[in-house]
């Protein structure tokens, strides 16, 4: 009499996160881990499970592509709307995405470029690199006691919040759902001119694509200053170099830009109000993947229960 063997179910896996993986996986899986692209279309045709985390978003579009087998995607990436949406919800994968993970130092970010602008620290900066002694500081402004507006109330928002209220910022909240002291989707650009600062967090979706505009840029103080961390997508980038070169608004502190890299001969670049930290929020620390290796392990052993796993990604609202 055969005994039937039930086959090892297959993951495949990029080898960026190897090494914090590979001794902790269990021996019942069957592992393909892969470095390129092509090594990638070989890995994952077969596979019900992956994490296809590679530093071209292309490669890894083509790669989801090429799983037709795969039930549960896991990401590093909090932001997906690189990859195939249409194919995540014609086969019905679970996403988990990296929410979460850089929130940490993405919202230590927040402060660092709101006290660098306040403080006009960069003119600090430049001072000792000319080996000059200043007389007097360059900025004035006071984080305590100033208003910040902060659109996109997810786990970066939620950070944001507490560490700006430590400075004695008043933080108010725009929430879809409302509630005392927050302001909704519909009531927030009728109230643009009440703030110092404003703090873009939301993810990117057709929603929020184009959201501070010409008409929001001019309803702001002459002095505030607009901070992003959501993707360069959600301002009109035209409208913000026009309000920065006429100083309708006081500055601007973009960790993210559209397109990046940002060209050599942008235009940005040489505005003195513009503050661009090339979207290394994320990415200053040093635990981001002793995080996401964490996260994965634990998800799996769920997925693989039958247990829920987190946190998802809706492919249908992107994000």
């Amino acid at each position: 009499m055969s005994t039937v063997t039930n086959p090892k179910t297959i993951v495949a896996i990029s080898g960026l996160i190897r090494p914090l993986l590979e001794p902790r996986l269990p021996d019942d899986l069957d592992i393909r881990w892969f470095m390129t692209k092509e090594e990638a279309l070989e890995a994952v045709p077969e596979a019900e499970i992956g994490w296809f985390d590679m530093y071209e978003q292309e490669a890894m579009a083509a790669t989801l592509r090429a799983a037709t087998k795969l039930k549960w995607l896991n990401s590093i990436y909090a932001g997906l709307d690189f990859l195939p949406m249409d194919v995540l919800i014609e086969r019905g994968i679970t996403v988990t995405n990296g929410a979460g993970i850089n929130a940490i130092t993405i919202a230590e970010y927040v402060v660092m470029g709101m006290l660098n602008i306040a403080k006009g620290y960069r003119e600090v900066v430049r001072a000792q690199e000319r080996r000059e002694w200043l007389l007097d500081s360059p900025g004035k402004r006071e984080l305590a006691g100033s208003k910040a507006l902060l659109l996109g109330y997810g786990a970066i928002g939620k950070l944001i919040q507490p560490r700006l209220e430590a400075f004695d910022v008043d933080v108010t909240v725009v929430r879809r759902s409302g509630g005392e002291g927050v302001l909704s989707p519909d009531e927030w650009r009728g109230k643009l001119g009440e703030f110092d600062w404003v703090v873009l967090a939301v993810p990117a979706t057709p929603e929020t694509e184009g959201m501070i505009g010409t008409d929001e840029l001019a309803a702001m103080k002459s002095d505030a200053v607009i901070v992003n961390i959501a993707r360069g997508s959600v301002i009109d980038q035209s409208a913000l170099i026009g309000a920065l070169e006429s100083k309708k608004i006081g500055g601007a502190f973009l960790d993210v830009t559209t397109p990046e890299p940002l060209p050599e001969d942008h235009k940005l670049w040489t505005l003195d109000n513009a503050h661009i930290s090339m979207h290394l929020s994320g990415r200053a620390q040093d635990k981001m993947f002793i995080r996401s290796a964490e996260r994965f392990l634990d998800n799996l052993d769920k997925f693989r229960r039958g247990e829920p796993v987190a946190p998802v990604f809706d492919p249908i609202r992107g994000y």
